[in-house]
C-alpha cells in the first residue's frame, strides 16, 4: 500500500472496478474542503472515539429519490423518515418542551403519558382533544382530580356515571332519644344533585331524594 508523509494533492483519486477505497490512519482521517480563498467550510473527522462533521448543514439522503432522512443545523434538526423509533427502554427523553400535531401508539399497544415525579400539562390555543375511538378512557390520581374551566363550562354529550357512590339514611333530631338535651345526629353522607343548567350540589341524605328540598341552590347559579 502506498504511504505518504506529507500532504498530497490532487483533483480526481479513484480505484479499480468492485474495489473499495480504504483511506487508514493509525491516528484520525480527516477530510476537509476550503474555499477559493482557502478558507475550511467543512470538515469530516474519524477518530478512535468519535466520527465529526463540522459544516453549515449536515444532511443524509435516502440512495433511492435523494429523500432527506436527516439534516441538522444551527437552528433544527429535521428527521424526515416516516417513522421514528426508540428501542431504548427509557424512551426518549426531552429537556424541554415537545411540540407535535398527533400522539399515538403503536397497534396494539397502550399509550401513556406519565409524569413520575411532577405534573403533565398539555396546552393548546384552540383546545387539547383526548379520544379512544374504540375503548374506554381512564383517568386516575392519588388525590384529588380536578375539571376546570375558567371561561366556560364542563359540559358532557352523553351520561355522566358515578358508580360507588355511598347509600345513607338520615334521622331526624326527633326520632327516639330519651333525653332532651340530647344533640341530633350528625349529617355525614349527602345525595348528589344536578340543576338544570349542569351545576352539581350536594343535599343531606334522607330516605328519599332531597334534591327537590335544596332546588333553591340552583337559583343562585
Amino acid at each position: 500500500l502506498p504511504q505518504f508523509f506529507c500532504s498530497l494533492i490532487y483533483c480526481l483519486i479513484h480505484v479499480s472496478q468492485d474495489s473499495p477505497l480504504v483511506l487508514q490512519s493509525d491516528r484520525n482521517v480527516t477530510v476537509n474542503a476550503r474555499n477559493h480563498m482557502g478558507q475550511l467550510t467543512g470538515q469530516l473527522t474519524v477518530g478512535a472515539d468519535a466520527v465529526e462533521a463540522q459544516c453549515k448543514r449536515f444532511e443524509v439522503r435516502a440512495s433511492e429519490g435523494g429523500k432527506v432522512l436527516f439534516s441538522a443545523d444551527e437552528d433544527e434538526i429535521v428527521i424526515g423518515a416516516d417513522r421514528l423509533k426508540v428501542t431504548g427502554t427509557e424512551g426518549a427523553v426531552f429537556g424541554h418542551s415537545v411540540e407535535t400535531p398527533h400522539i399515538r401508539a403503536e397497534p396494539s399497544q397502550d399509550l401513556k403519558l406519565e409524569s413520575p415525579t411532577r405534573s403533565l400539562v398539555m396546552e393548546a390555543p384552540r383546545g387539547v382533544q383526548v379520544n379512544a375511538a374504540a375503548g374506554d378512557l381512564k383517568a386516575t390520581c392519588r388525590k384529588e382530580l380536578h375539571l376546570q374551566s375558567t371561561e366556560g363550562e364542563v359540559s358532557s354529550t352523553n351520561t355522566i356515571r358515578l358508580g360507588n357512590l355511598p347509600v345513607g339514611s338520615f334521622s331526624s333530631s326527633s326520632s327516639s332519644s330519651s333525653s332532651p338535651s340530647s344533640s341530633a345526629p350528625r349529617q355525614t353522607i349527602y345525595e348528589l344533585c344536578v340543576c338544570p343548567n349542569g351545576k352539581l350540589y350536594l343535599s343531606p341524605a334522607g330516605a328519599g331524594s332531597t334534591c327537590q328540598s335544596s332546588s333553591n341552590i340552583c337559583l343562585w347559579s
